[in-house]
């Protein structure tokens, strides 16, 4: 399965929430440790008249181990000097040092879909934040086994696709899933998506896929997990934002938050609680995903 650092940058598509400016654009770098990186990149920046806006870097290990870089700098008449920025890049740079990069507009927006089962406070949540200009996305699928949320998401004008699943159909559901996302999206939003996706659709799929949950886990897995952690009086309830792959629920972590409660919450409030955190935890992994602002080192997600 591709990494997530590996994945080709989304199509421009109007202003990105968050957006620093005009004509600003962003690099991310990786690849071993060694001397001299960062004044190679600022000097080929410096040498096409960029200059560097904000500039983040990590190293895993200063001797022999790996380097990651975000740069976000202005250029005059970025939008039509993009493509063979690139190309200079590769050859001046990225081949020199072994990297794999992107380089892209900051204006891009990232074509979402977005997966949802009966619960909707994620989905709509989401949505909301996209029409107030605050998530650099355009959500351009809802995918569901239900059919109860297709008139919430046509109030903001996004198309719903109902997909039953069931054991049976299963396999025919992800073709069906596959064929209706093929080519449209950059990004995969499971938004409480009741549903273990195959092997085969996270290798067929192509785009990353960024997956929220309870952080029970690994406790209380399964039904109920609100129940079961008020029988056992938990004090803090949080949620967790990762990408989804073969491994079911460790994939590499985004975001997680908590909040404390309390043994006089009822099991109601402490889902709605939940709720909250689940919303606030997945809007910034989406937000920094799309933002070039999460890279993978193994299975560790470096945030900048």
């Amino acid at each position: 399965m591709t990494t997530i650092a590996e994945q080709p940058a989304a199509a421009p598509s109007g202003a990105a929430a968050g957006s620093p400016g005009t004509d600003i654009a962003r690099l991310v770098m990786w690849c071993q440790d060694r001397p001299g990186i960062i004044a190679s990149v600022a000097s080929f920046l410096h040498r096409n008249g960029a200059n560097i806006v904000q500039s983040d870097q990590y190293s895993s290990d200063p001797t022999g181990g790996r380097f990651f870089l975000r740069v976000e700098f202005h250029l005059p008449g970025m939008a039509a000097r993009l493509p063979a920025l690139e190309r200079a890049f590769a050859v001046e740079v990225a081949d020199s040092l072994g990297a794999r990069f992107r380089l892209r507009d900051t204006a891009a927006r990232s074509r979402a879909a977005v997966f949802v089962s009966r619960y909707d406070h994620c989905l709509l949540d989401l949505l909301w934040r996209e029409r107030r200009g605050e998530l650099p996305i355009t959500t351009v699928q809802v995918v569901s086994n239900h059919e109860n949320l297709r008139a919430d998401v046509a109030s903001f004008g996004v198309p719903y696709e109902y997909i039953p699943v069931s054991p049976a159909t299963k396999p025919e559901a992800e073709r069906r899933e596959l064929a209706l996302l093929r080519g449209r999206v950059d990004l995969i939003v499971l938004a409480r998506y009741m549903q273990v996706l195959s092997p085969d659709f996270l290798e067929q799929c192509g785009v990353p896929i960024i997956n929220i949950h309870h952080s029970f886990l690994p406790a209380f897995a399964g039904r109920a997990p609100y129940e079961r952690a008020k029988e056992r009086g938990v004090k803090l309830i949080g949620a967790t934002a990762h990408y989804a792959t073969v491994d079911l629920d460790e994939g590499p972590i985004i975001e997680q938050d908590a909040v404390r409660v309390s043994h006089r919450d009822s099991v109601a409030e402490l889902t709605r609680r939940g709720a909250d955190i689940e919303r606030t935890v997945l809007s910034r992994a989406v937000t920094w995903h799309c933002q070039d602002r999460v890279l993978l080192d193994g299975r560790t997600a470096i945030v900048f």
